[in-house]
């Protein structure tokens, strides 16, 4: 480990995991070991098509309870101050 906490992955395990850098792991420890989670982060696209879709289930919910876009406006504003 160096002077900065940097761990070195050896170049086959980086391979098999198709790991470049920039890659991102989640890290896990305890009192005499690490485990390294590779993390996969979404596309553009992925994260846009999961935006949409939040988007339209709140817009759905909020119907539901009667409110519509100038209200939420309202409200938002309001709570701003």
């Amino acid at each position: 480990m160096s002077s900065k906490g940097q761990v070195v992955i050896p170049a086959g395990i980086r391979k098999r995991l198709d790991a470049a850098e920039g890659t991102v792991f989640a890290v896990v420890g305890t009192s005499d070991s690490l485990l390294f989670k590779k993390v996969s982060t979404p596309s553009k696209e992925e994260l846009l098509k999961s935006i949409n879709r939040i988007a339209k289930e709140t817009t759905g919910v909020l119907k539901t309870r009667g409110w519509d876009e100038e209200s939420v406006t309202r409200t938002a504003l309001r709570r701003g101050k």
